[in-house]
């Protein structure tokens, strides 16, 4: 699903990646660990589009992304990927109901289908009674689970989840956490959470530890089932 070549960044005269290669399978949850500053969020900007690498090649579900031009890569964007961020960022003047409709608005999908994809995601993630709450109405864990209908809305070949479950307290951060096997099952997307936390990168299919811009075997003080 994701095939990525020689992937170098650098800010100014700092490298922050250094050559990466990455691939992940479909339908496969892939986590990416190591400390701040290693490159992790850099790196999953650059594999969803995001950002654009110095050099390097990427392949995501076929298609050559770097070869995409701006307006392509914006429709491939809006397709084919979906985001879910530590901060939920979710419009505050909007319903739970209409920031998940707005990816399928831009795709160019009806009202009548946009409303219903996003009432039966929020309703299989427990959320059918909050369809009309604005965010300030909502919990941490019950905006993060709109944020995540919100990605899945276009029904995308892969989500990307930087820090998906930082901001929530231990029982909610658990919930989220199985919530994105749950889906993965369900919906058959390939999955790169960016994560600390040594949890969730157990549950996960893989896991990868990178340091000083590079990926290495092993992050000394995180033991994670790798299996």
């Amino acid at each position: 699903m994701i095939q990525a070549k020689g992937i170098e960044k650098s800010f100014g005269s700092l490298k922050v990646l250094k050559g990466i290669d990455f691939s992940a399978a479909k339908a496969e949850v892939l986590a990416v660990m190591g400390a701040s500053g290693a490159g992790k969020s850099t790196l999953l900007q650059i594999l969803g589009t995001l950002s654009a690498p110095d050099a390097g090649s990427l392949v995501i579900d076929g298609i050559d992304v770097l070869k995409l031009k701006s307006r392509e890569m914006a429709e491939f964007r809006n397709r084919k990927v979906g985001f879910v961020f530590q901060f939920h960022h979710l419009l505050p003047e909007f319903t739970a109901l209409e920031n998940v409709m707005i990816p399928a608005f831009i795709a160019g999908r009806s009202q009548r289908d946009a409303e219903a994809a996003a009432k039966a995601l929020l309703d299989d993630l427990g959320l059918s009674g909050r369809l009309t709450h604005k965010p300030s109405e909502l919990s941490g864990g019950e905006q993060q689970r709109v944020a995540i209908a919100r990605a899945l809305i276009n029904n995308p070949s892969v989500i990307f989840a930087d820090e998906p479950s930082g901001n929530l307290d231990t029982k909610t951060k658990e919930d989220i956490h199985r919530l994105f096997f749950d889906l993965r099952d369900k919906y058959g997307q390939t999955v790169v959470i960016v994560t600390h936390d040594p949890q969730l990168a157990a549950m996960s299919d893989r896991t990868l530890y990178m340091r000083d811009g590079v990926f290495v075997d092993d992050m000394p003080g995180m033991h994670v089932n790798d299996e």
